[in-house]
């Protein structure tokens, strides 16, 4: 036990920065794990606290920064495989080929992600040492340098954007609304520099009652700034109308197939005709569809290949309305090279193709295998050979409809990149195939992901998944209906309207995210008074 009058944080802080051999690492890596838990769809946030505490005070107190790289990257591999851990599901699928993959495949995911919490450890070793910083100063500008490499996360080999830090809300229509004006990153930031900040409680010595008070200052006004982001995030909520297209009425089709059952060769037709089959539903309320929705590759068949089946889809579309299917796509017979795409085609009342997407963003090892002349394994995707990538995001038209941009899968995962910003659509369609993952948290992620993709751009988005999580989100993010994970069913619903402007983030897009990181790291080191 301490002595009376010892400040038992400083204790701990203590103990904690000589842990010493293999429980360092395994003391960081469970600090990761704790921060994991705040993610979808655990969502316990409280944890980030002695997370993001502790990292930090090891960081503070690491006498290189080499040393401080070591703690930042056991931290992120602890937080990737606990928060990733679903990858591995995908290699179960077809178990006998990709089976024993399952392991190092999260693993190898894991460490590789942990390379951006371990750059910030090191960077903010760097900037502690080179001008004595208060303890203020060192969480800000940890914070600052965390929000940084979740950015930099966003663009390196092609991006991944997966649970960055601002996430944890996405439980909260009130506090994700800060995502209008900063993006996804400004709600990371402003989370890790609140999370982090009662590490400056550990600062002061034995007795010390009035320095213990004035450390317990940036703390409540660290927590009262969330308190401040909430209540902007309500007030902006009452104002916000429930607007909805005028004749527009959508049908999501989730047919629930399992991934290891849905490109058997005998049971494709059977997939086909069973959403068909839910496509031609009676509507339980309100006026029928005008348009239908089906998921990521729910025609398992090349459909300029197969007219008659496009016709068949057709008689699914309501009259004047189409029908919207993902499918996979590939260049006309004797065509050399062969090229396959993952595409997204408008199909009118008569069977006709009005409107293709092709999937830009493709997912390494799952659509392509990077430096496939030296691997020696084929992509977890059916077929043989590697997706091509589509031109880019793109905004189209077609009947009925407003303007809007189609996203294939996890490309609404990247903050910035959903939208054309030439040509501005009135709302996003996300297809997607969550059935890789099972029932994981992967579906639960990729579905908050998307909500906070509605609120930065102001544009409702309407998710239409395999085995789910299916849904109508509006332009503030607030989900409006939602088909639970494993679930067999239709949505029938209005199209939401957009905002009547431009947010802040979707006009601004990495110049903001650049502008809230540089404003940080700048507040950083002006909290500090000069010596």
């Amino acid at each position: 036990m301490p002595p009376p009058g010892e400040n038992r944080l400083a204790v701990l802080k203590s103990r904690l920065s000589e842990s010493r051999g293999w429980r360092r690492p395994a003391l960081t890596g469970g600090l990761g794990v704790l921060a994991a838990l705040a993610l979808p769809p655990v969502y316990l946030v409280p944890l980030l606290i002695p997370a993001f505490v502790g990292l930090l005070w090891l960081i503070a107190d690491s006498p290189t920064p080499t040393k401080a790289f070591s703690d930042g990257w056991w931290f992120g591999f602890g937080h990737s495989a606990a928060a990733l851990s679903w990858i591995g599901i995908a290699f179960t699928v077809d178990a006998a080929r990709y089976g024993w993959m399952a392991p190092i495949a999260v693993a190898g995911m894991a460490a590789g992600m942990a390379l951006f919490p371990a750059t910030a450890a090191a960077l903010s070793s760097l900037a502690f040492g080179k001008r004595p910083l208060n303890a203020i100063g060192r969480v800000v500008v940890f914070a600052g340098l965390w929000t940084a490499m979740e950015w930099t996360r966003g663009w390196v080999l092609t991006g991944f954007p997966w649970n960055l830090m601002g996430t944890v809300w996405a439980w909260s229509d009130a506090m994700i609304q800060l995502a209008a004006v900063t993006g996804v990153y400004g709600l990371s930031l402003l989370t890790v520099g609140v999370a982090a900040m009662p590490a400056v409680l550990a600062e002061t010595g034995p007795g010390d009652d009035g320095g213990r008070r004035r450390a317990a200052v940036p703390v409540v006004v660290a927590f009262a700034l969330l308190g401040a982001v909430w209540a902007g995030g309500q007030a902006r909520l009452s104002w916000a109308p429930d607007e909805t297209v005028a004749g527009v009425r959508l049908r999501l089709v989730q047919p629930n197939i399992p991934q290891a059952l849905k490109w058997k060769r005998e049971l494709r037709q059977e997939h086909v005709l069973k959403q068909l089959k839910m496509s031609k539903q009676p509507a339980d309320h309100g006026p029928p569809p005008t348009h239908v929705i089906w998921a990521e590759t729910a025609v398992p068949y090349f459909l300029a290949e197969t007219p008659e089946l496009a016709k068949t889809l057709g008689r699914a579309a309501p009259p004047g309305g189409m029908i919207i299917t993902g499918a996979p796509r590939t260049t006309p017979a004797g065509t050399v090279p062969k090229r396959f795409w993952n595409s997204l085609h408008a199909i009118d009342s008569q069977g006709r193709i009005r409107g293709t997407y092709d999937k830009h963003h493709l997912v390494p090892f799952g659509e392509y295998v990077p430096f496939r002349g030296i691997l020696p394994f084929g992509k977890l995707t059916a077929g043989r050979q590697d997706f091509s990538p589509g031109p880019g995001v793109q905004t189209l038209e077609w009947t009925g409809l407003p303007p809007v941009s189609p996203l294939i899968c996890y490309e609404a995962i990247f903050p910035g990149r959903v939208a054309d910003k030439g040509n501005r659509p009135h709302w996003l369609l996300n297809l997607t195939n969550d059935a890789w993952f099972g029932f994981s948290s992967g579906p639960y992620q990729h579905f908050a992901a998307s909500r906070l993709r509605a609120v930065e751009e102001g544009l409702p988005l309407v998710r239409v998944a395999n085995t789910g999580i299916s849904g109508v989100m509006d332009a503030y993010g607030r989900v409006l209906h939602r088909l639970g994970l494993g679930r067999e069913g239709i949505i029938d619903s209005p199209l939401p309207a957009a905002l009547g402007g431009t947010t802040p983030f979707a006009l601004l897009g990495d110049w903001m995210t650049i502008m809230v990181i540089i404003m940080a790291l700048v507040m950083g080191f002006l909290l500090t008074p000069r010596r």
